[in-house]
């Protein structure tokens, strides 16, 4: 099937030593790119450098102050991206509903060389919802149930071909489970590890430790049991170590049962925080270097911090935003409704 492509140039949280009085007071939040967009989907290079997928089939590279901006249609449509992901060489979008569409666009440090379509799926119930890569040359897709299984695809050869798991090989869903395209951060990844988070009427983690060959799920204590319930965003610190949070969409001041945290690598998970702020978030991540002690979850109430693992958290800002990605351990980017902002947290 034929595309189009248009170029328009216009183109936390302690220390290592843990030192508990040193926590993020508050958050600076510097706009880089203004558009009518709705953007849940970013990947940053540097503190300067972000990629980024939204719908009107927008992607795009914000170098600085320079947007280097690509509108993609499948035949006359324009497509929803959701999902993306980047390699040494390349970054990926995948679109969301059907017909998915997966395109690898080539990269050599500083602009678009090329763009190729390498996967397309077509089904009324087809519906990707994120993408990781554990190296440069194997990846996952995660998207919802098509029969009786979640949609999981993968690469082997940087993302050049990709090819679907039976589901055979995959752990059954129950009816009204499937998942969240909210954040591009329902599927984590560590070592040969990859954890995907579902929602809706069920809200499990599923897991892998040979790279998708062989998976198992385990039932979490996150509120579940209607379509907008359940674990939008998932986040591991290491193979053992890692974080859950959600709630209810449609009530997001709601926050019993939306946080959750597990030291057996996804196997038992005890509620944190429970009946206290913050209540619905969308994504959620470790800040790198802090040793699991600090954390960052965005949603579009605003942005909330711990500096304790999750046991206690605090707002930073009522801005929302629909994901958040580190940088190092104190700068991100997020992005929301309309733009792409840089925090810069301060202690």
């Amino acid at each position: 099937m034929r595309f189009v492509v248009t170029i328009f140039t216009v183109f936390l949280l302690f220390s290592c030593e843990k030192k508990t009085e040193i926590e993020f007071s508050s958050v600076k939040i510097t706009p880089v790119f203004i558009d009518s967009l709705s953007i849940r989907a970013i990947q940053p290079l540097d503190e300067n450098k972000v990629w980024f997928a939204a719908d009107k089939g927008k992607v795009g590279l914000i170098d600085g102050d320079t947007p280097k901006l690509a509108v993609i249609k499948y035949g006359d449509s324009l497509l929803h991206f959701r999902s993306i992901a980047a390699t040494k060489d390349a970054v990926f979008v995948l679109s969301i509903a059907n017909p998915a569409v997966l395109y690898k666009i080539g990269f050599n440090g500083s602009e678009a060389t090329n763009i190729e379509e390498v996967y397309t799926e077509k089904g009324d119930d087809v519906f990707y919802d994120s993408m990781k890569f554990w190296n440069e040359n194997e990846g996952i897709a995660i998207g919802d149930p098509v029969e009786n299984c979640m949609s999981v695809i993968i690469t082997r050869d940087g993302g050049n071909t990709w090819k679907k798991i039976s589901c055979e090989n995959l752990p059954k869903v129950e009816k009204g489970e499937a998942a969240f395209a909210a954040s591009n951060s329902n599927i984590a990844i560590f070592g040969k590890n990859a954890w995907v988070a579902t929602g809706g009427r069920k809200s499990r983690v599923m897991h892998t430790s040979d790279k998708g060959k062989t998976w198992e799920i385990f039932d979490t204590p996150i509120v579940q049991g209607k379509a907008m319930t359940g674990i939008y965003s998932i986040d591991f610190l290491d193979e053992n170590n890692g974080i859950i949070f959600g709630g209810n969409w449609e009530d997001k001041p709601f926050n019993e049962g939306n946080k959750a945290i597990t030291k057996d690598g996804g196997k038992t998970w005890k509620l944190i925080a429970n009946g206290k702020e913050p209540g619905y978030r969308s994504s959620v991540k470790f800040v790198p270097g802090t040793e699991g002690q600090r954390i960052v979850a965005v949603g579009s109430p605003g942005i909330s911090f711990s500096g304790d693992g999750g046991k206690n958290w605090k707002e930073l800002s009522k801005e929302g935003f629909f994901a958040i990605e580190f940088v190092n351990d104190s700068v991100a980017f997020a992005s929301g409704n309309n733009r792409i902002s840089k925090l810069v947290f301060k202690e």
